[in-house]
């Protein structure tokens, strides 16, 4: 059988994003392909969201079990066992990756095996192969960033910690973010002695104050050690395999795995883009409303331009891409008041501003917060607490945030977002009746303001 070499759009990247963007298009009546050299469903599927959710679930058990005894259950020490954990993620995986090659093949897309170069406007090579192509879209998303320090090579990514061949007895976590703090909640719980460390004052950045330190405290509360103001200087192999960390103020520790979550960046070694008028902004793609590049025909997309890097955003950027490819619709990406969690351990979820964010947008705020026990954990003996934050803007009433620390934030904060996004107002939220007992009522009884 002829292999097709000509199509109405090549997409380079199987992510999220791409995988979106290729399925609609060939469902509206477009001649797709799609190439990719690494793995199906992108960093989300393989080494992201889906990942690291399941790990997350996994050390939630530690304290679970330790909850369960104020409630009457009694058992032996749990043991936990790390292959058992990893190697039933690596067949869900699997699974994922068979679900997202069938969504494809179902759809008419071409799925070509290898990583694309862009040769011109019009052109795409892979491997041997120089496919034509009316437009291209670069859907390459992220690639983890490691600073260059010396023992760089000895430290992991999240690329491959998933995967550990061992589960280490102590691991050094380097970094900030959100996924530095997930992946310090999940070694804690399964066991390991967990040091996360950031060069700056607090970890978070971007997140409301108030969430910031509370995710702090509650998270020093579970014994992981948080070490701030501080850096890595270099890592150097010991003779007994342990690593020792030198940081910038000469002081040293020792631990049995480093890995750094420091961000990604987009992934664009090897895409030709020199070979273009693409050009970049701050290393990331730059794109127009419609996510097209300086050359008119080629489109980016998702993690790769830099914008919001969250799966369900890189699928809408792909609905809204497809339309204006087919009818020419101009559709703008709305990014206000995107619902977002952090799986850290307590949960994070928030919408829309930060307190400090609306106060430089707006005149005079009304702030409503609430700092309190759990129901669960007044029994369960465990000091875990949760906080709510109302953000409001006094003049119009308009909620302007809304921020959860507590067990379940994300699927709670995942109704609100709806409210959000309609524009909802303290009063409405006041007149709306709670469902007791849950954490989620909170949001609709907080009546004083705290500022």
């Amino acid at each position: 059988m002829t292999q097709e070499t000509e199509f109405d759009l090549f997409v380079i990247g199987a992510g999220s994003g791409g995988v979106r963007a290729a399925r609609m298009a060939a469902s509206r009546g477009l001649k797709v392909a799609v190439c990719e050299d690494r793995y199906l469903g992108g960093t989300c599927v393989n080494v992201g969201c889906v990942p690291k959710k399941l790990y997350v679930y996994a050390s939630e058990f530690h304290e679970a079990f330790a909850a369960s005894k104020g409630y009457g259950w009694n058992m032996d020490k749990p043991d936990f066992d790390w292959p058992t954990l990893r190697d039933n993620k690596k067949k869900e995986i699997s699974r994922l990756n068979g679900i997202y090659g069938n969504l494809l093949g179902n759809s008419g897309v071409s799925l070509i095996d290898g990583r694309g170069s862009i040769v011109s406007p019009t052109e795409v090579k892979v491997g041997d192969t120089v496919y034509k192509a009316k437009n291209i879209l670069i859907a390459t998303g992220g690639w983890p960033f490691v600073p260059d320090i010396p023992g760089k090579e000895l430290a992991l990514t999240s690329n491959e910690i998933f995967d550990i061949e061992t589960f280490p007895k102590r691991i050094l976590i380097v970094g900030g973010g959100y996924i530095a703090v997930e992946f310090a909640g999940i070694f804690n719980g399964l066991g390991a002695q967990t040091t996360q460390l950031y060069r700056g004052p607090m970890f978070l950045r971007g997140f409301d104050e108030d969430v910031r330190g509370f995710v702090a405290e509650e998270m020093r509360k579970k014994n992981i050690d948080l070490k701030f103001n501080t850096n890595v200087a270099s890592i150097e192999k010991q003779a007994d395999g342990s690593l020792k960390v030198t940081l910038e103020d000469g002081s040293s520790l020792e631990t049995d795995l480093v890995l750094y979550a420091t961000g990604r960046k987009p992934h664009l070694t090897g895409l030709g883009l020199e070979n273009t008028k693409v050009e970049l902004n701050r290393g990331a793609i730059h794109v127009d409303d419609h996510f097209r590049t300086a050359e008119p025909n080629v489109y980016a997309l998702g993690d790769v331009i830099d914008r919001v890097q969250l799966t369900p955003v890189a699928l809408s950027e792909a609905m809204a891409l497809v339309d204006y490819l087919i009818d020419g619709k101009s559709i703008a990406m709305d990014y206000n008041n995107i619902a977002t969690a952090v799986f850290s351990q307590p949960n994070i979820g928030t919408i829309g501003m930060s307190e400090q964010q609306a106060q430089e947008h707006c005149g005079k705020l009304r702030v409503y917060k609430s700092d309190f026990r759990a129901m669960k954990h007044t029994v369960s003996g465990l000091n875990e607490r949760s906080l709510m934050k109302i953000i409001v803007d006094d003049a119009t009433d308009k909620v302007l945030g809304m921020h959860m620390v507590g067990e379940h934030a994300g699927e709670i904060m995942q109704g609100f977002a709806v409210a959000m996004k309609m524009g909802v107002t303290k009063a409405q939220l006041d007149s709306t009746i709670g469902i007791h007992p849950t954490a989620a009522e909170e949001f609709v009884t907080m009546r004083t303001p705290s500022n």
